[in-house]
């Protein structure tokens, strides 16, 4: 996942590359906001030990959340044809989310709440075939491969005399997993060159054992700029 991270920028450069030679294509700049979903897993996690359990009957083991969470995407086409292209998006979650209850608060006993949280980011690398394509709106199918990156944190809540109230967050680790993205979307030309494209995708994430399903859908609304030939 690092080494997707590192070359992503120098792709938006061949593409942006290949623009200049072909005078015939077409490239879009986008920025999106939305959303993503997942159920939660059948299993829970060990609070000492961060292995599956059974959370019936286990006192440490916590029930772990769904995936619901607010997204925000950035991304570019390259229209090489009137129909067919290419493409990138990252699609990233910009705050941790609740994933599991570790311990609770006593106040009493100047026990802090002890939460993990988790953090998810998609990386796509696209082929888009494009069957309507007008001054107004186009229609886009896209399919490809890319990545998923989920990030676990410890976080602990709570109060005391010397310092007050505290919040505090450490890295507890992440997983990589290979995945294959499709989508459509409906482009919506507002004047010649910026758009609006609301946007479905399924994000199907290889082991996503940490949530209950390998099937991720997600939600987007992307506002654009194209540079370059228009119908």
């Amino acid at each position: 996942m690092t080494r997707i991270c590192r070359y992503l920028p120098l792709f938006f450069v061949l593409l942006f590359s290949i623009q200049f030679v072909n005078a015939q294509s077409g490239f879009d700049l986008n920025f999106g906001v939305g959303a993503a979903q997942d159920k939660a897993s059948s299993t829970g996690i060990d609070q000492n030990t961060f292995l599956s359990c059974a959370p019936v009957g286990v006192s440490t083991c916590s029930a772990t959340k769904n995936l619901s969470t607010v997204m925000l995407g950035f991304g570019g086409n390259l229209m090489l044809w009137k129909k067919f292209g290419v493409g990138a998006e990252v699609s990233i979650q910009p705050t941790k989310q609740s994933y599991a209850l570790l311990q609770p608060a006593i106040t009493s006993l100047g026990q802090p709440a002890i939460e993990l949280q988790s953090r998810v980011t998609f990386f796509d690398f696209n082929g888009i075939f494009q069957p309507v394509n007008t001054k107004k709106v186009a229609v886009q199918l896209l399919g490809g491969i890319g990545g998923a990156n989920l990030k676990f944190y410890e976080n602990a809540s709570g109060a005391n005399a010397l310092v007050g109230s505290y919040n505090q967050s450490q890295y507890a680790g992440s997983s990589n997993h290979f995945q294959v993205h499709g989508g459509f979307g409906v482009q919506i030309y507002l004047t010649d060159h910026v758009f609006l494209r609301p946007q479905f995708d399924v994000h199907y994430v290889h082991n996503l054992s940490q949530f209950g399903n390998n099937l991720v859908t997600a939600e987007m609304v992307w506002l654009g700029y194209s540079i370059g030939d228009r119908p």
